[in-house]
């Protein structure tokens, strides 16, 4: 029996490394800003399931492969550097007029599964959660944790998501919109810089 104050621990891990600013949060702010709050949601989902999956892996021996190849760690590093510029990119270039559909079409869960997997914060926060609640390869921890993270993972970006559709009140015509957009651009841009130096 797992005591309580390891759940807790768990969940607090999970809320620190789910909720803090990253690449996979400022997209769902400027998808709750752009497309709403529903359409934002594929990519919230797609962007918990995707970097659960990666934890459940790593759990399960994933982090051995890599220490095993550490060139193809190097490679999801650069390839992570790569898709935060051209999301970047793609914010920066974004023409401003902001849907007013609720349904309207936002990033897809896919896109939001791939992020994670090309997003270095997400292969850190797999590895040290890991290393520090199931670092002995106890199968019913790797899950208890994946199943504690999924709950937090979603709800924390689903609040940024959330947060994002606030700033629609704010963001009334296509120059507020751009100005924001290169706002998103700059940090995801800033972000991927930073992983280059790290």
């Amino acid at each position: 029996m797992v005591s309580l104050s390891v759940l807790l621990s768990m969940a607090a891990f999970a809320l620190a490394a789910s909720i803090s600013p990253g690449p996979v949060n400022l997209v769902a702010l400027s998808a709750g800003a752009q497309h709403g709050f529903k359409a934002s949601l594929r990519h919230v989902t797609g962007a918990t399931v995707g970097f659960c999956v990666l934890l459940l892996l790593t759990g399960l021996g994933l982090h051995e492969v890599l220490r095993h190849w550490p060139g193809l760690a190097r490679f999801i590093q650069w390839a992570g550097v790569a898709f935060l510029l051209f999301m970047a990119y793609r914010l920066a270039m974004d023409d401003g007029n902001v849907r007013n559909a609720d349904d309207d079409k936002g990033p897809s869960f896919v896109y939001g599964a791939a992020m994670q997997w090309l997003n270095p914060k997400a292969w850190l926060a797999a590895v040290a959660g890991m290393g520090i609640y199931a670092a002995d390869g106890d199968g019913a921890q790797v899950w208890r944790f994946t199943a504690i993270y999924f709950v937090i993972c979603y709800a924390s970006i689903a609040g940024w998501a959330y947060a994002g559709t606030f700033l629609r009140h704010y963001l009334s015509d296509a120059a507020r919109v751009r100005l924001f957009n290169r706002a998103m651009a700059l940090m995801l841009g800033a972000s991927a810089l930073y992983l280059l130096l790290a």
